[in-house]
């Protein structure tokens, strides 16, 4: 008896979701609205574009300083600042902006907003990142059985 490769092949599966309490948001929600954030597990290739993310930090800061005239210092931090990147910016944090926007699901998360909550809700950020890791480490469910499609006769 050993692995049922074939099964596993033929199995649909899906990312692992969860909803993230996030009391301290709350004014962030609508009203009657659940203050929660709700994630997903990532894929390999997404875990490995987060994994990633940090050393593009390093790289992008490091081509900033290549392209901007030597003695436009301004002008570097501006553009690091802007892109989100720098020398000041953990290589954690990095990563974790990355799984934010990528393991997000409600709400939908890009690059903006991830930087926003890292920095003025910083314990929210890092429990949101924190469960997408946790989900990502269950690795995905098996897909549940979809309904057959049959439709009721209208009268």
């Amino acid at each position: 008896m050993g692995f049922d490769s074939k099964g596993f092949m033929n199995t649909k599966f899906q990312p692992r979701e969860a909803s993230v309490p996030v009391p301290d948001l709350k004014e962030f929600f609508e009203e009657g609205d659940k203050p929660e954030w709700k994630v997903r597990g990532l894929t390999g290739q997404e875990l490995g574009r987060t994994n990633e993310a940090a050393e593009r930090n390093r790289n992008i800061a490091a081509i900033l300083e290549g392209l901007v005239a030597p003695g436009s210092h301004e002008k570097i931090e501006s553009v690091r600042q802007l892109l989100g990147v720098g020398n000041e910016t953990p290589q954690d944090i990095a990563r974790r902006l990355e799984m934010l926007t990528v393991g997000s699901v409600e709400p939908p998360c890009d690059i903006e907003l991830a930087l926003k909550l890292c920095t003025v809700f910083p314990i929210e950020f890092y429990q949101i990142t924190t469960k997408i890791v946790g989900l990502t480490g269950k690795g995905h469910m098996p897909g549940k059985a979809q309904p057959s499609g049959k439709t009721t006769k209208s009268e």
